[in-house]
């Protein structure tokens, strides 16, 4: 062996042989097989495509026996099996694409083979290699393979099929026939070119969706966070006021006692120390979620005292909220049912948020409807109620995704509350909510909670169970 075949033998050759047999592998995986790949019903047809293709099959199957008896001398029962095998190979094509490809080409060798030794006995023209019943089978079936298929598969089938045609077509006959290879591989590249688009332009379809999908889940997860980001801002103010309060109360409270004792001193120091650094540990956590567009109460500048240090809204202020709303034109009616008491700052933050938001939804979605705030304390919590009659106007088109209601739910399950949205009389809608006094890691037992709401611009309602952590059971 010389230089240059060794080179060739270890260098180019076993590439090429590498080359070859993973394209040979490939196209045993992609055309060797059985499984069962049906073809799915049609968006507006329905399953009008799958009757048409049987109606066809039957067509195919009566016309290629006549043929093939009258004018290829074949005997009835030969005639009938071929015809029926291309005919079948249609209906197949409908579940299982490949095996009904190779019955389909089966059939034509078949068919070919037998009809051309008696082409001389016809004193007719007999169309040959592909019968005109043949054609339409095997048109058929490629767009059927095509449409199921990945691209390299159905131009690999449609190579056999053109290998095949070719060589038959190089084979010596007698008598006069016409030859249809020409127009039958033009017919049968027509439908898998189409086939192949089809394909391409349902998977280009199906990943929009599957990526609006995702999009729309992913927007909905982004929301979430920042709704709960938004909410542990708020809850930041709340809960460093407290714990500044207790310092301050712990470092005061020696001087208000003559000659207080040494270990009471001690204790209220360790009180103040321990507040400290638990204040200091809440800023260092939470003060990140100070965002750079910061929301209703809040502002980019640490040093302007209207803003971020502004304490957060209570029930105190719903007069000025409902009055705001008037202002817009609106007609809002409040009512205050059972004794007003205290309630804890998360409650009253929670309450006037709910309220803030509902009222904020009504402007938006309801035109012109009146709107009724409730509020009703009870001896174990708050109960909110929101309700708008129906609009005067009709609503302007809506693209949000009920962001709103989902940050009431996070709110009301934060607290280990209640709460429904859905529709009320006469294309009105109704916000229910009850906030328990009681925090839930205090409560005793873990309850479960149903929330369920209802988006306006789509109708939908969606429910979700948990207990008072939050958590799905």
């Amino acid at each position: 062996m010389s230089r240059l075949d060794r080179v060739r033998d270890t260098g180019v050759g076993r590439a090429l042989r590498a080359r070859v047999t993973r394209w040979l592998r490939v196209l045993r995986e992609d055309l060797w097989t059985l499984r069962v790949d049906p073809l799915p019903p049609s968006t507006w047809l329905r399953w009008l495509p799958h009757g048409v293709v049987c109606l066809t099959a039957f067509g195919v199957t009566v016309g290629g026996t006549g043929d093939m008896t009258d004018n290829g001398h074949l005997s009835t029962g030969l005639a009938l099996l071929i015809a029926g095998g291309q005919g079948g190979a249609m209906v197949l094509g409908l579940w299982r694409p490949v095996p009904a490809w190779w019955l389909s080409l089966s059939a034509f060798l078949v068919g070919a083979v037998a009809a051309r030794g008696r082409l001389g006995f016809d004193p007719d023209t007999y169309t040959w290699p592909w019968t005109a019943a043949g054609i339409i089978a095997e048109m058929f079936v490629l767009l059927l393979l095509a449409l199921r298929v990945p691209t390299r598969a159905a131009t690999a089938a449609l190579t056999v099929t053109a290998l095949f045609t070719y060589v038959l077509e190089g084979l010596p006959v007698a008598g006069r026939h016409d030859t249809t290879g020409v127009l039958a591989l033009s017919l049968f590249t027509v439908v898998v070119i189409v086939g192949t688009a089809l394909r391409g332009r349902r998977e280009a379809r199906a990943q929009l969706v599957e990526q609006t999908t995702l999009t729309a889940e992913e927007r909905t997860r982004r929301t979430l966070l920042e709704e709960r980001s938004r909410i542990a801002r708020e809850l930041h103010d709340v809960v460093a006021h407290h714990m500044s309060v207790i310092s301050i109360q712990a470092q005061v409270a020696p001087h208000l006692v003559a000659n207080p004792p040494d270990e009471l001193r001690e204790n209220l120091a360790g009180i103040r120390h321990n507040a400290l650094e638990a204040l200091t540990e809440l800023r260092r956590v939470l003060g990140v979620l100070r965002s750079e567009h910061p929301g209703p109460g809040e502002s980019a500048d640490p040093g302007d005292p209207t803003g971020a240090h502004t304490p957060q809204p209570t029930l105190d202020r719903l007069d000025a909220l409902v009055e705001n709303t008037r202002a817009a034109g609106r007609e809002v009616l409040t009512e205050l049912n059972g004794e007003r008491r205290p309630l804890p700052p998360g409650v009253e933050l929670s309450a006037y948020r709910i309220v803030q938001e509902a009222l904020s939804n009504a402007l938006r979605h309801a035109p012109g409807a009146r709107i009724t705030v409730r509020l009703t304390y009870e001896p174990d919590g708050l109960e909110v109620e929101i309700v708008n009659g129906r609009p005067t106007a009709p609503p302007p088109p809506s693209t949000g995704a009920g962001h709103g209601l989902l940050g009431m739910r996070e709110r009301v399950a934060m607290l280990g509350g209640t709460m429904t949205a859905h529709p009320w009389h006469w294309d009105g809608f109704k916000v229910t909510a009850f906030l328990p006094d009681t925090p839930p890691a205090d409560a005793p037992g873990t309850d479960r909670t149903t929330d369920r709401t209802t988006d306006r611009s789509t109708g939908r309602t969606t429910g979700r169970i948990t207990d008072r952590e939050g958590r799905n059971p």
